[in-house]
C-alpha cells in the first residue's frame, strides 16, 4: 500500500513539473515571433492593458495557435497511447499506422469536391472536416485491424500493414493533389506535412469538443486497456469482452486522431515519442499513463511550434516536420531493440 502511494506521488510530482514546464514553454512563446513583444507587454495584453497592435498580434495569432497546438499535441499522444496498450506494440503510431494518412486522404477529397480550394474555407466547413477526417481515420482503422488479424493483433504484423496502407493512403493524396490547382497542391503539402501556421479560434472551436469528450472518455476506459496488456487470455479470463473493448479503444482514437489532423495535418511520431517518454516517468498503469502523455504530447508540440518558428526566422519551418526530426531517431532505436 505505501509503494502505491509513493508511486502516485511520485507520478503527480512528474505531471506538475510538466505543467509548469507547458506554461512556461507557453510564455515564452508568446513572446516570440517576427513580431516580438516583451515579456511585461505581453503579460500585459493577456490581461487586457496592451496596445492595439500587440492585442491584434496575440489574440488572433499567436494564442490561437499556441491553444492549437497544445490540443493537438495531447490528442495525438493519447491516440498513440491507446494504440501501444491495444496493440501491445511499443512501435504503434497513428502516424506511422496509417491512421493520421486515412484521415488526411478523407479531408483532401472532401475539400477537392465539395469546398473546391484549400484557400479560405469556411467556418462551417472547418467545423466539418474533423468529422470527415474520422471516417478516414476510422476506414483505416478498419482497414488495418482486418488485414493484421491472424489469429490475434501480431505487434509486428500490425506495424507492417500498417506502413503498407500508410504508403497507400499517401499515394491515393498524391493522386488528388496533382488534380488541384497549383497553389492548393501547395498548400495541401504545406498542411499535410503538419502545419497550423494560418490556425484561428475557429480552428480551436472545431477541436475542442473532440478532445474535451473523448479524452475523459478514454481515461474512463483506461482500466481496459491495463488488462488488455496482460493478453487476450488473460483478459479473456478476467471477463473483459476483449474484442468489443478493442474495437471501442481504436475508434475513440481513430476520433482523436482525426480531430488532430484536421487541425494541423499528418503529424507523425508524435504519437509513439510522448507515451514512451511518459511510460518512463509515471509506469504502464493507464490511469497514469494517459494523462502523462497528454501533458507530455501538449509540451513537446508546443515546443515544436516555437522551433519552428524561430530556426529559420523569418521563414517557417511546419511544425510536423520539427516533430518527424526529432521522433524519427527514436523510432529507428526503437525499431532496433525490438525482437
Amino acid at each position: 500500500m505505501e509503494a502505491i502511494k509513493k508511486k502516485s506521488s511520485r507520478a503527480a510530482m512528474v505531471m506538475l513539473i510538466m505543467a509548469v514546464l507547458t506554461i512556461a514553454v507557453f510564455l515564452l512563446s508568446m513572446n516570440t515571433g517576427e513580431i516580438r513583444i516583451a515579456p511585461l507587454d505581453a503579460l500585459k495584453t493577456l490581461f487586457g492593458f496592451g496596445t492595439p497592435q500587440d492585442k491584434l498580434v496575440l489574440f488572433e495569432f499567436r494564442l490561437p495557435r499556441m491553444v492549437l497546438a497544445m490540443l493537438i499535441g495531447a490528442g495525438v499522444a493519447i491516440a498513440g497511447a491507446v494504440w501501444q496498450g491495444v496493440s501491445q506494440n511499443d512501435l504503434a503510431d497513428p502516424g506511422i499506422l496509417g491512421i493520421n494518412a486515412g484521415a488526411g486522404f478523407a479531408v483532401v477529397l472532401f475539400i477537392f469536391f465539395f469546398q473546391g480550394s484549400i484557400d479560405g474555407l469556411q467556418t462551417s466547413t472547418i467545423f466539418s472536416l474533423p468529422i470527415f477526417a474520422f471516417f478516414g481515420a476510422g476506414f483505416a482503422v478498419i482497414l488495418i485491424y482486418l488485414l493484421a488479424w491472424k489469429k490475434g493483433l501480431d505487434p509486428i504484423r500490425l506495424v507492417l500493414v500498417g506502413i503498407g496502407v500508410n504508403a497507400a493512403f499517401a499515394a491515393a493524396i498524391l493522386m488528388l493533389q496533382l488534380k488541384m490547382d497549383p497553389n492548393d497542391f501547395m498548400q495541401a503539402a504545406v498542411w499535410l506535412s503538419g502545419s497550423i501556421w494560418s490556425s484561428n479560434w475557429s480552428s480551436v472551436s472545431a477541436t475542442l469538443p473532440w478532445i474535451v469528450v473523448l479524452i475523459p472518455f478514454i481515461l474512463y476506459k483506461a482500466r481496459y486497456l491495463n488488462v488488455l496488456n496482460l493478453g487476450d487470455q488473460i483478459a479473456q479470463g478476467l471477463g473483459t469482452a476483449v474484442e468489443k473493448e478493442r474495437r471501442i479503444l481504436l475508434l475513440a482514437a481513430a476520433a482523436l486522431s482525426g480531430a488532430c489532423v484536421a487541425a494541423g495535418g499528418n503529424i507523425t511520431f508524435l504519437g509513439l515519442v510522448a507515451p514512451h517518454i511518459a511510460r518512463r516517468l509515471v509506469g504502464p498503469k493507464h490511469q497514469l499513463l494517459i494523462p502523462a502523455s497528454a501533458l507530455t504530447g501538449a509540451l513537446l508540440f508546443l515546443l515544436a511550434d516555437l522551433l519552428s518558428r524561430v530556426v529559420l526566422a523569418p521563414s517557417e519551418i511546419p511544425v510536423g516536420l520539427v516533430i518527424s526530426a526529432l521522433g524519427a531517431p527514436y523510432f529507428i532505436y526503437l525499431l532496433m531493440k525490438t525482437n
